[in-house]
């Protein structure tokens, strides 16, 4: 009777092993997306939209950085959103070939990229955003806006992380939905 919870444990433990062992496959991290909540940017500079409130804006100090570039970080989500502006000079063709640019680089690691025009006559902002599907692709969407006239905003998602872009469809789809907040609530400073 002393050794019967020993020879009890002993068989289960016997029996229970006798099965092949099958991996699990490799699963990813759970993604908490936040609410949309928006705040609105709007400073002496020449433009202004709303974004996230769970991003934050700071000026971009890379060495190629002009007067109005910014970058938008979304922290829980390594990424950041780079902003470029330039005054247009006759040169709106070249700052809209340099965007189409751009965006071809991907071309190597993307399945396809798609475009969508956007237009608000009332408030002279037109322009194209450009969804670019690939597991690989390192700006998963890009756009531009522009006054047809003067004025020329660029922005290019990143990820800080190697590009997985399977497993970051989810955020890739709710940081557009913030991108296209901001372009729909974009509009010019005097």
């Amino acid at each position: 009777m002393k050794h019967l919870p020993v020879f009890v444990l002993i068989l289960v433990l016997v029996t229970s092993c006798q099965s092949d062992y099958s991996p699990k496959p490799r699963g990813y991290y759970r993604i908490d997306l936040p609410a949309h909540e928006y705040r609105l940017f709007d400073t002496t500079f020449p433009y202004s939209f709303e974004y996230p409130i769970y991003a934050t804006i700071f000026p971009d100090t890379s060495g190629l950085a002009e007067p109005f570039w910014i970058n938008i970080s979304y922290p829980a989500f390594k990424a950041q959103l780079h902003i470029s502006y330039k005054e247009i000079d006759n040169n709106l063709h070249k700052y809209l070939e340099d965007s189409r640019t751009l965006v071809n680089k991907h071309i190597p690691k993307a399945n396809s990229i798609t475009q969508q025009q956007f237009l608000n006559p009332e408030k002279r902002v037109y322009g194209l955003t450009f969804s670019i599907k690939g597991t690989e692709a390192a700006s998963p969407y890009q756009f531009y806006l522009t006054d047809s006239l003067s004025r020329f905003f660029r922005g290019a998602l990143y990820f800080n992380i190697v590009p997985n872009n399977d497993s970051l469809n989810p955020v890739i789809d709710f940081l557009k939905q913030d991108i296209d907040h901001m372009i729909s609530t974009f509009h010019w400073n005097n």
